[in-house]
């Protein structure tokens, strides 16, 4: 049956004394056992009242159904759980599949099997003819800094930033997706706390620190702490937000630490971006030499290097010093987009449209630089599919609480350039390739992204036709019926 984990804590009555202390008539009916017992029943019904009202709080306890991880635990099945009635789509192919039941045996996926009678000794669980898909998987993400404002991350106290991240964690989990790529920022205790239970949030594949050159993309010092002294770190670099380095011996010890710390690849910034004040967009970062040092730095531990960088030149220096994954990119030119095909790198594009979903910048200069990246954005979608080029969705939703709400939009609104199945499947099967690459680095030691024999169960049952349009993915409170991470069920409305 599913099992709810519960802790029991003391509770205080009103004179201070403990509500499961002994009472002195030292009735066996009245005493801590029974005390316990009781407040189990009651908040069991408790739970089932909230998630399916009376008539929920009526069924047995191995119906047990929970709308919500947060009003408890999330739930794990005991034994074996079938999900039947499904319309599937597994990652894998740009396709659904019918007459199938997926069976899932602690925190993998066991086979996908014909759709038959009802088996012994497992649970099992219908989906009402629902697409079952794999957990969305975003690319490009940063745990630490999307819900909070440049202003905080830069000035406020780190275990403040740590807290933010961990709330929103749940929340991106509630959205859908079930894993990220952190992109840069201190998410080695956010990641720990949610494998070890003790918040909810998305698998997370970390970064660490953006190693930058001085002045470079990663340099978020103010003026006043420059020219820079060895013995005082400023305090983005103190919060483990970036890490600053010059020269080969400097980029090696700074991407042998993220990796000492945690990380499963290395981000390097190798050209200007749109936060930053004080670099030219176009401007290239990094020598090849300490550009060929990080990636040697990865190499040595199994795993490899993804570069920030939106022009042609910094994305063909990062390519012939051995970097796989190009992150935004979109003022590259069809030449730079062959050599990107030739080396086999990935390229790691978000919907950088300058519209609704932009994250937001006062500063004239800022907001300058992102219409330039605006402007290149389809251009660089339609080059990548003309290129063949293999392609990784993110929406790096950075500084912009606002902005997380919009989180499937971000990839629903895409199918006016993809076929929708197509744009699912990077977005499930495709980022799962890309996370791959980390190889032993790899914290979970299994694919995700897809349904196959063997993958982590990590499952979402929607109300929605892919086939047509993601629009379902706008309203995840609605139309996620069940989400399924690491074989525990965070939501189930299914009924």
């Amino acid at each position: 049956m599913f099992m709810a984990r519960t802790e029991s804590r003391p509770l205080q009555s009103r004179r201070g004394r403990a509500a499961g202390a002994a009472p002195a008539c030292g009735c066996v009916a009245h005493g801590p056992a029974m005390r316990w017992a009781h407040r189990r029943l009651e908040n069991d019904l408790l739970h089932r009242m909230a998630a399916g009202g009376p008539a929920e709080a009526a069924r047995p306890f191995g119906a047990f159904r929970a709308d919500s991880a947060f009003m408890g635990e999330p739930l794990a099945c005991a034994k074996p759980l079938v999900l039947t009635n499904i319309r599937l789509f597994d990652g894998v192919t740009a396709s659904l599949r019918d007459g199938l039941c997926v069976r899932i045996e602690g925190n993998r996926v066991a086979d996908i099997q014909p759709a038959g009678p009802r088996q012994e000794g497992v649970e099992s669980l219908d989906c009402g003819g629902r697409v079952l898909m794999p957990g969305l998987i975003d690319a490009h993400w940063h745990s630490m800094l999307c819900g909070i404002s440049q202003l905080a991350a830069m000035t406020a106290d780190t275990p403040y930033i740590h807290l933010n991240a961990a709330r929103q964690a749940q929340n991106t989990l509630m959205r859908g997706f079930t894993s990220v790529r952190d992109a840069g920022g201190p998410s080695f205790s956010l990641k720990r706390a949610i494998d070890e239970g003790l918040v909810h949030g998305p698998r997370i594949f970390p970064s660490g620190a953006m190693v930058s050159q001085t002045g470079g993309h990663g340099d978020f010092r103010m003026p006043y702490e420059v020219p820079s002294r060895p013995d005082i770190l400023s305090h983005p670099e103190a919060a483990g937000i970036c890490a600053i380095a010059n020269g080969r011996d400097e980029v090696l010890r700074r991407a042998r630490e993220q990796l000492m710390l945690g990380a499963s690849q290395l981000k390097l910034m190798a050209g200007g971006g749109v936060t930053s004040l004080y670099d030219p967009l176009t401007s290239v970062q990094f020598t090849e030499d300490e550009l060929r040092a990080g990636v040697q730095a990865a190499a040595d531990w199994g795993t490899y290097v993804m570069v920030h960088v939106y022009g042609a030149q910094g994305i063909q220096r990062a390519l012939r010093a051995g970097v796989r994954s190009i992150e935004h990119g979109q003022l590259a030119d069809e030449e730079t987009v062959r050599m990107m095909a030739d080396h086999g790198a990935w390229w790691s594009l978000q919907p950088f449209f300058g519209d609704d979903d932009a994250n937001p910048h006062a500063d004239p200069r800022s907001h300058a630089k992102q219409q330039m990246v605006a402007e290149g954005t389809e251009r660089a979608y339609a080059l990548a599919q003309r290129f063949n080029i293999q392609t990784a969705w993110g929406t790096d939703i950075l500084f912009a609480p606002d902005k997380l709400a919009r989180h499937g939009h971000m990839l629903a609104k895409l199918t006016r350039l993809y076929a929708p199945l197509d744009l699912l499947r990077m977005a499930t099967g495709q980022n799962g390739q890309l996370l791959g690459m980390s190889g032993a680095r790899n914290p979970y030691g299994a694919s995700v992204g897809c349904i196959a024999a063997g993958s982590l169960a990590d499952l979402l049952v929607v109300d929605g036709d892919p086939s047509r349009d993601l629009d379902f993915l706008t309203d995840p409170q609605a139309n996620l019926r069940l989400i399924m991470k690491d074989g525990k069920i965070y939501r189930n409305a299914l009924a």
